[in-house]
């Protein structure tokens, strides 16, 4: 299950990726509209700002805009930066890879095998949808 964090952060970016320009975003715009705590949405976008996936503008006319276009990010990588691993044990992991402390031998473990599976299942799926497909 998604975090309210991953959540929240995923709809306050498909907002941005709504809007027709990429004028400013006023925090509590998107916090009214998308009904996110506004506290917590602050935190997430400095998050995302950090990261590359939003600047910002400070002023009058501020606010948040996407700093790629929306078709340019993929929903992958925007999970991974909002939950860490989409892999749901670390040794199927791509990208947090860690060894089972109870698995002698993940080369013959049925639930590893199943859950690399799933994993890559969903990977299709988050890897080929970007930003835009939440419009």
């Amino acid at each position: 299950m998604l975090s309210k964090k991953t959540k929240y952060g995923l709809k306050a970016m498909a907002y941005l990726a709504r809007q027709e320009s990429s004028k400013p975003v006023l925090i509590g715009q998107i916090s009214e509209v998308e009904m996110i705590p506004k506290k917590f949405l602050e935190a997430i976008l400095l998050d995302l700002k950090k990261l590359g996936f939003v600047n910002s503008k400070q002023g009058k006319g501020g606010g948040y805009y996407l700093a790629r276009t929306a078709e340019e990010i993929s929903l992958a990588s925007l999970i991974r930066v909002l939950e860490g691993p989409i892999a749901l044990l670390p040794c199927v992991s791509k990208n947090y890879y860690e060894k089972c402390d109870d698995c002698p031998n993940e080369g013959v473990c049925q639930l590893n095998k199943v859950m690399t599976e799933l994993r890559d299942s969903t990977l299709e799926i988050l890897e080929n949808k970007s930003l835009a497909s939440l419009r």
